[in-house]
């Protein structure tokens, strides 16, 4: 009896541990539709964590809508407490639910790590009349009414470089005629379509149409030329932006729990596959991680603030 005991515990003690070694099978939330950046970041980054066998399997949720807060506020409610629940966002997310007066926020989840910053693009179909940045300045600043700008979620990114582009050459932002989309996809097909005059957003959602020449990249928010592409400054438009996105996890869960998300997304991006998504797409790693990343979410969120208010975006 005494031997059957030993080995039962044995058996208990190695099935526990193989349990806990475990990978473990993510569930995330992609808070816009299918095709832009945030799509982009989490789908490649769950790539990475497959290649390198970090975890078992990841299923979607894309979820689009009022700047990502439609898929925040269905991730808050829902995922509360599980370790393995994690929502992808950024810097759109802040903007958008200032702007909107959201019901939710990022304070209401628990960040895990900042991944990376893109400069954004502006961009016209092949077929515009509009050949240099100049030549769409000159008619924003003549109709701005008449020049209608595609991009993310009102108040995010895409819409505060707008307004930092306005108030640069002359225009009253409150005058900008912005077009938001929910996702990538409905923005390239409207930019396309000649829908909107100019399209904006971070250069890897564009790379591929501009690269088959089926639209013409016309400046970048960067301080200096990137991917052959001159910068805003380099043309006398004296406006820098990046674009931040990183990785959340459900509210409730423990510091332990955390950590533990933290150790394997950090993981994934030392893996050959996350680096050669960064090339491919031109994004710049920013990676911060747990308490450091709160503390930039927090002076972020009143940096972002006090843009859209100096902008007078708000309704």
């Amino acid at each position: 009896m005494k031997r059957t005991g030993l080995f039962l515990l044995a058996a208990l003690a190695a099935a526990l541990t193989t349990a806990a070694g475990a990978q473990p099978q993510l569930k995330m939330m992609i808070p816009a539709n299918p095709g832009g950046g945030w799509d982009q970041t989490g789908r490649n980054l769950a790539a990475a964590m497959q290649s390198a066998k970090l975890v078992s399997g990841v299923q979607f949720d894309n979820k689009g809508g009022a700047a990502g807060a439609i898929g925040l506020a269905q991730f808050i409610n829902a995922s509360k407490g599980d370790p393995n629940a994690v929502m992808i966002g950024g810097m759109v997310m802040i903007g958008g639910t200032i702007l909107n007066k959201s019901p939710v926020n990022l304070t209401q989840v628990t960040p895990v790590a900042r991944l990376t910053s893109e400069w954004e693009v502006i961009v016209v179909p092949a077929s515009s009349p509009h050949k240099t940045m100049a030549d769409l300045v000159k008619a924003f600043k003549a109709d701005p009414g008449k020049v209608s700008w595609g991009g993310g979620s009102a108040g995010g990114t895409d819409h505060i470089l707008i307004g930092l582009i306005a108030r640069q050459v002359g225009v009253e932002p409150a005058k900008i005629n912005y077009v938001p989309f929910k996702g990538g996809g409905e923005a390239v097909a409207a930019i396309l379509g000649g829908h909107v005059t100019a399209g904006v957003s971070g250069i890897g959602e564009f790379a591929e149409h501009v690269k088959s020449g089926k639209m013409r990249a016309l400046a970048q928010s960067g301080p200096s030329r990137v991917e052959n592409i001159s910068s805003l400054k380099e043309q006398g438009i004296d406006v820098e932006l990046g674009n931040w996105r990183g990785i959340f996890a459900a509210p409730g869960i423990s510091p332990q729990q955390r950590d533990a998300l933290v150790k394997l997304v950090r993981a994934a991006t030392e893996t050959p596959s996350w680096k050669a998504t960064l090339e491919k797409l031109g994004w710049t790693p920013v990676f911060l991680a747990g308490d450091e990343y709160k503390r930039f979410l927090e002076e972020d969120t009143k940096r972002v603030a006090a843009i859209i208010e100096s902008l007078g975006l708000k309704k």
